[in-house]
């Protein structure tokens, strides 16, 4: 088979952020398939361009990956407002990039955001050819819920999208149980939608990996470290974290460090000044291949998303990483979620948005390394023997040759 995949966010391994296309392209190229991407040349965590181009798009080869980078306007992170301009920049620039891509059997397009999405399909009505969508979030629903999207027009255009492309989809394939139960709920047939998890790598995220050269390099040998690796934006409520970090400067063997870039970070790091925050650090982004030892640095992980019922329907992936390198999770996001967690005894859950408690469990678990020890250890083989990555990809597998041979 060869399929072509539209992914304005796609990453390497070399750049910060998550690499689930890139491995499953390498998968699928293992097994004898060929997976073409289109993608930005920005990328979408540090707003920083990824290749030099000339003209509309330049071709790569990444360890064999086919990757044409389509121009997109670059102001990811200046507002809202550019940041949609720039997803239309991308909608245009991926079709004509697409097009340039011959003989292929299948169109993979992933949302958010939504507008590539429409390029995807527009490429496989125009070519005769299977559209499969996939989602990983549910917009319009999290941007009404966040409140960045609040005009009726535009939120009453994004739902006529959304049910446009559900009704147009060869198949859906989501990340979380919960979306399939929401597009059940919006009319979408029950049989047209496939649940599969992302999981994770467990042999990349091996807890015999050591972290200790992180920790040198941040100066925090002898510390207990509370990890954050992520996006920082409007949706992850690191605010939560400095207030946190604010109730815990007594204690000054505890740590916060924050691995990650994004359109807040410039007022979370003059916050964190403001709040004179000497225990917490913003370390900046990493490249995935990095993230092993990264994780591997901490004493405890964090997850968090804001006090939004949406929210609660969504798996973060950095969760499933935490798991495989054996570490233990507070986790501050209900649902599905926190639904692994307690399942797995892997972690500890807060109340969204309570800055106390988030404290006092942190400092509570710095007390108790063995509770810590064993949480992480039942993560890693609850992780082990439901959301191994390579049983997904599989999975996956079977998917697109079902909807390739229909």
């Amino acid at each position: 088979m060869k399929i072509l995949l539209i992914n304005q966010a796609f990453v390497s391994p070399d750049e910060p952020g998550h690499t689930r296309h890139f491995e499953l392209a390498k998968f699928l190229q293992s097994c004898g398939h060929e997976l073409v991407i289109v993608a930005s040349d920005l990328n979408y965590q540090t707003g920083q361009q990824t290749i030099e181009r000339k003209g509309i798009f330049a071709e790569q080869m990444i360890d064999g990956v086919r990757v044409l980078r389509a121009y997109i306007y670059p102001a990811l992170h200046r507002s809202y407002f550019w940041r949609i301009v720039s997803f239309f920049s991308f909608m245009f620039s991926s079709v004509w990039t697409a097009f340039q891509v011959k003989d292929v059997d299948l169109i993979l397009g992933t949302t958010p955001p939504i507008f590539q999405a429409v390029s995807a399909w527009f490429v496989a009505w125009t070519r005769r050819k299977p559209f499969l969508l996939e989602v990983r979030d549910l917009w319009p629903e999290f941007g009404v819920s966040m409140g960045v999207l609040k005009n009726p027009i535009v939120i009453a255009l994004g739902r006529w999208l959304e049910k446009f492309l559900y009704t147009r989809a060869t198949h859906i394939l989501v990340n979380s149980p919960a979306y399939k139960d929401y597009m059940v709920g919006k009319g979408v047939p029950e049989q047209k939608i496939t649940f599969i998890p992302y999981g994770t790598d467990v042999d990349m995220f091996n807890p015999q990996i050591d972290g200790s050269s992180i920790r040198n390099e941040l100066g925090l040998q002898d510390k207990f470290v509370v990890l954050y690796a992520g996006a920082l934006g409007q949706a992850n409520d690191i605010d939560t974290i400095l207030r946190a970090a604010e109730r815990l400067k007594p204690y000054d063997k505890i740590h916060f460090v924050l691995f990650g870039d994004g359109k807040e970070r410039p007022r979370l790091q003059s916050e964190a000044d403001r709040m004179k925050l000497s225990n917490v650090i913003f370390a900046g982004a990493r490249p995935k291949k990095d993230m092993p030892q990264v994780v591997a640095s901490a004493d405890l992980c964090l997850a968090i998303l804001q006090d939004i019922p949406m929210f609660r329907t969504t798996y973060p992936n950095k969760v499933f990483d935490y798991m495989a390198a054996e570490r233990a999770t507070v986790l501050v996001i209900d649902g599905i979620t926190r639904q692994l967690i307690e399942d797995s005894y892997g972690g500890a859950y807060v109340q969204p948005n309570d800055d106390k408690q988030l404290a006092e469990i942190i400092l509570n678990l710095s007390k108790n390394p063995d509770i810590v020890k064993q949480m992480g250890l039942n993560a890693r083989e609850y992780l082990a023997r439901h959301l191994d990555r390579r049983d997904k990809l599989n999975e996956t597998l079977e998917l697109l040759e079902k909807i390739v041979n229909a």
